[in-house]
């Protein structure tokens, strides 16, 4: 296979890297900035990049076309055997563009904006990869969860009577000569994930991973978007699809997992809070303005929403002095959910290596 094929890869700001590690022609100033963005996890990216070069043998090197619409796949397309897409759509007028192709890399783990029908009719081989960073997201919403369910941001280490009785807790024994001792405290308002309901906007690749997990909390799973599920995903998630207002009316716990667009900016406004279950709780590790800053501060005031939690942020970095941290029960964590950095290195440095060993059959 002559060195000098090209890739196609979709400009997405993780799939930059691809172009860094094959492609010697990227800019220096993009490997740099790339090299202080994995610093404190990898602080050696450029042995990174020398390792994955060893292992892609003769992948590298290669001319990277990063593309970031359709018109612009489509023109990269033509003597490129293989493409490498996040988000953008690949069907009949993406195969025939691209006469050459052999493989299609989904970077995710469900091919969903692929063609995969007509790809195997055309003899392209369609690959995924189950991405870390969105299992990752997935932990973190089960944290933020956890967190709030067992009021955990509180009462950590708050274990004395005059730490309690600073929260509220007014220390007053059981008579241990007949009762147990558990909560001593006596905490009220702790909660379960087991039996209670959860409400995915978006079973899309972290939806996805959250819906498995909740499976395992036995969890009740309600979702809704745009285009539901064939029966077979939904029995293999234990996802039950329903409109948006039934899934925020019954829900324990609404989780947004939505892409950040102009359709998506407020989508849960004060029409949609006002909708929720009372009490019941609202974890966001997807997109920050997803809900309406104001009427999120507005359901929180009022007592509606029984908590709140979010990562990444309104603003980043964020303020001291923000006023989501006046309240009890909220929790904002700064845009950790898809950490470490090597869980995105790794699903490069694997992606990589499986494309060179496709193309070199």
């Amino acid at each position: 296979m002559p060195t000098n094929d090209s890739l196609v890869v979709e400009d997405d700001r993780f799939l930059r890297v691809v172009g860094i590690v094959l492609d010697p022609t990227t800019p220096a100033e993009r490997t740099a900035a790339y090299a202080d963005f994995f610093a404190h996890d990898e602080p050696d990216f450029d042995g990174y990049c020398q390792r994955v070069r060893k292992r892609v043998g003769r992948l590298f090197p290669r001319d990277v076309r990063l593309v970031e619409t359709q018109e612009e796949m489509r023109a990269a397309l033509p003597g490129s055997p293989a493409l490498v897409v996040e988000s953008l759509g690949v069907g009949a007028e993406e195969l025939s563009a691209g006469s050459e192709l052999r493989i299609v890399q989904k970077y995710g783990g469900w091919p969903r904006n692929i063609d995969t029908a007509a790809c195997a009719a055309k003899g392209v081989k369609v690959l995924t990869i189950r991405r870390r960073a969105n299992v990752a997201c997935a932990e973190l919403a089960f944290a933020l969860m956890l967190t709030l369910a067992k009021k955990l941001h509180r009462l950590a280490g708050r274990i004395s009577v005059e730490q309690l009785n600073e929260l509220g807790y007014a220390y007053k024994p059981f008579d241990r000569r007949h009762t147990p001792n558990s909560n001593w405290p006596r905490i009220s308002g702790l909660r379960m994930l087991n039996e209670s309901t959860l409400g995915i906007i978006g079973l899309g690749e972290i939806g996805r991973e959250i819906a498995i997990r909740a499976a395992a909390f036995g969890m009740h799973t309600l979702y809704h978007q745009r285009t539901r599920l064939p029966e077979a995903e939904e029995r293999e998630l234990s996802a039950t699809y329903v409109p948006l207002e039934t899934l925020l009316a019954q829900s324990d716990w609404v989780v947004p997992q939505l892409p950040s667009a102009p359709a998506t900016k407020g989508f849960l406004g004060r029409a949609q809070l006002a909708q929720m279950k009372p009490g019941a709780f609202l974890v966001n590790v997807s997109r920050a303005d997803i809900v309406d800053r104001s009427a999120l501060i507005e359901s929180l005031r009022s007592g509606r929403l029984g908590g709140f939690a979010l990562d990444p942020l309104y603003e980043e970095p964020g303020r001291s002095d923000d006023e989501l941290l006046g309240f009890e029960n909220v929790i904002l964590s700064p845009h950790i959910a898809a950490q470490p950095r090597f869980n995105a290195l790794d699903d490069l440095a694997d992606m990589m290596e499986r494309l060179a060993k496709e193309l070199a059959l």
